[in-house]
């Protein structure tokens, strides 16, 4: 018996261990703690696993009748000037070839003409209205559509717009045997990163194809235009797919797809849809007029940076900073000034220099608009009746022409910005190219690893003005950096003239201590 219980106690260590081992529920420990014998809790799910909907099945089968493939093809055009048949030997193995050869294109040899695939989407079932981009049909003789059915028709392009690369086509609808199912616009505005969206579209002319992702962005820039405001998406994006629609979980058109970026020329995850809330607008008048009809201010403007606001006195980096007003223009007539910082546009906060543009395009043609505006250390308000940017552009009126202003000879070397400078005389005129209408101070030398050299200057630059006032000779900018130090400021405003296009340049300064 002794041995017995001795052997039962060299067993306990081994059952101890094996049960801490075994996996516990908390709610049957507590609950037999407390002498209760309470069910166990249902487990949650990880909300780390969800991934998404368990299906696009119903989604995709829905929306797949609104999408259609492009087909584009462009004239061939005439062979002219046929080279004679080069002299070969009697008997030479070549003379029968290029004789062959040059019959056939004396015939009319057929060619295939240059094609284009891409994607479209339907928003008007009864009027046969289509979406694409410009690209697609960019040059086409010829523009076919073919449908989810596998039925084909040509289509009449009715307008385009190069800016945002978006195209409008009509298809007849009383010549199909079938009617049409059109998609709906959504509100791209209110979409958010990391929202899931669906595309389809006609990569590489496999026509119908689904792929799903997310939204990585908003309000990319990728220097297509000047109204670049894209959405950016990882859901797969090849070409054949431009023009098609990006969807989101309603159903709804929320952006057109346009571009990738890719070093191969396939998907990497990167592409880029034009919002519908951008594209919206120019759809309607190209449907309207047969071309767009944007607003038009005036003006030429850049980026405020940290430093240009630094350089003014200004709060922060916001608004568009004007560079140039055009000569009668709407912002010229309303008293804007090269120099002020546009913060408002109807009402609108101007938080970049790149919604300006955006926000004047879309404003409708002789309406009158309210517009804030920094100047001198206050806010300004006027009203302009924004112009017609298109008729502006046929009679020239957009231009780049700086005010001229009077400025005395003198020369100097500026060491605190690692610039040398001279006036303007007829010498540097030729050297440099410079305007007859552009005089200041000209930067004849830049130091290497310079503040100046750092902001991209080089000689030739014409400095025109220094923290928005006119600079005759180089004490006036040696006077206003000195001024500048003294009142704590770290950097001066130049206005630049290169080449007749002028811009803004922020220049740190050493402090005075």
């Amino acid at each position: 018996m002794k041995q017995s219980i001795q052997r039962y106690l060299l067993l306990v260590p081994f059952v101890c261990t094996i049960l801490t081992l075994l996996p516990v529920n908390n709610n049957y420990a507590h609950a037999r703690d407390a002498g209760k014998s309470t069910p166990p809790v249902a487990e949650q799910p990880n909300q780390e696993n969800v991934t998404g909907p368990a299906s696009f099945a119903d989604l995709a089968e829905r929306l797949t009748p609104t999408v259609v493939n492009i087909s584009s093809t462009q004239k061939v055009p005439e062979v002219k000037d046929i080279p004679n048949i080069p002299q070969f030997p009697p008997g030479s193995p070549f003379q029968d070839f290029f004789e062959e050869f040059m019959n056939r294109r004396g015939q009319g040899m057929p060619f295939a003409p240059p094609s284009m695939m891409g994607s479209g989407f339907i928003i008007d079932a009864n009027n046969g209205y289509i979406i694409t981009n410009n690209h697609v049909v960019k040059d086409a003789d010829e523009v076919r559509v073919i449908f989810s059915n596998n039925s084909s028709t040509k289509a009449e392009i009715v307008g385009v717009d190069k800016e945002t690369d978006i195209a409008v086509l009509k298809v007849d609808t009383k010549s199909l045997n079938f009617k049409l199912t059109a998609a709906k616009f959504g509100d791209s505005d209110v979409i958010r990163v990391g929202d899931w969206v669906m595309a389809i579209g006609n990569p590489y002319g496999l026509g119908g194809t689904v792929t799903t992702g997310i939204v990585s962005a908003l309000a990319r820039d990728i220097n297509s235009g000047k109204y670049d405001d894209y959405i950016q998406t990882d859901a797969s994006i090849n070409r054949g797919n431009s023009g098609g629609p990006m969807f989101n979980m309603k159903g709804e058109v929320i952006g057109i797809n346009t571009a990738i970026f890719s070093p191969t020329g396939g998907s990497i995850g990167i592409g880029f849809s034009i919002p519908s809330a951008r594209a919206r607008p120019v759809i309607n008048q190209l449907i309207k007029y047969g071309h767009t009809r944007r607003g038009w201010l005036g003006v030429k403007i850049q980026t405020v940076t940290k430093e240009i606001a630094d350089s003014l006195g200004f709060d922060k980096p916001r608004g568009a900073l004007v560079v140039i007003v055009n000569p009668g223009s709407p912002a010229d007539k309303a008293g804007i000034r090269g120099g002020d910082i546009i913060t408002k546009f109807n009402n609108q906060e101007v938080t970049g220099m790149r919604l300006l543009p955006r926000l004047v395009a879309e404003t409708e043609i002789n309406s009158t608009a309210d517009v804030e505006y920094w100047r001198d250390g206050k806010i300004y308000h006027t009203k302009v009746v924004v112009g017609y940017l298109e008729q502006a552009e046929k009679e020239g009126l957009i231009n780049g022409a700086v005010p001229e202003k009077t400025f005395i000879a003198d020369s100097t070397l500026i060491e605190s910005v690692g610039i040398s400078v001279k006036p303007v005389n007829m010498q540097l005129r030729d050297k440099y190219n410079i305007p007859a209408n552009v005089k200041g101070i000209v930067i004849v030398n830049v130091e290497d690893l310079s503040e100046a050299a750092d902001k991209g200057l080089s000689a030739g630059d014409v400095i025109v003005e220094v923290n928005q006032q006119p600079i005759s000779k180089p004490q006036h900018l040696i006077d206003v950096i000195k001024k500048a130090q003294l009142s704590g400021r770290t950097s001066v405003l130049l206005l630049v003239n290169r080449g007749g296009e002028v811009r803004f340049v922020a220049l740190r300064i050493p402090s005075s201590e």
